[in-house]
């Protein structure tokens, strides 16, 4: 069994949000998919971005969000999927009074270093 925990994934800090890597490209025999599990504080936001080739979902588990897709602008909340096309400007603001965490995942992967070397290795590693 392929297990990984948020304590032994790569972390990411942008804007305010901490992403951790549960599964990047060529884990556990993984070919088409990236998972993080994103955290953001109140008030955190996502720069906007794209995936060239790539689509993506976004899962909100906790908080309310203000999620960008293009030109479109929706509020988001817990078991909402948001799904991002290739190529497609996005990026997800925190509007609530708590942690905004969401499940993102990518198909292909990306790989860590791409667009953003900030990457950094599980505490005690």
């Amino acid at each position: 069994m392929n297990i990984q925990t948020l304590a032994q994934s790569p972390r990411n800090h942008r804007g305010g949000q901490v992403s951790h890597l549960l599964l990047g490209a060529g884990q556990f025999g993984s070919e088409n998919l990236a998972v993080t599990w994103v955290e953001g504080e109140p008030g955190s936001e996502q720069a906007v971005h794209s995936h060239q080739g790539r689509e993506q979902v976004y899962v909100i588990v906790q908080g309310r969000g203000a999620m960008r897709v293009g030109d479109e602008v929706e509020e988001v909340g817990p078991g909402t999927l948001i799904m991002v096309p290739p190529e497609t400007d996005h990026s997800i603001r925190n509007i609530g009074e708590e942690n905004l965490i969401y499940v993102s995942s990518t198909s292909p992967p990306f790989a860590m270093q791409e667009g953003n070397t900030n990457w950094t290795a599980p505490a005690g590693q």
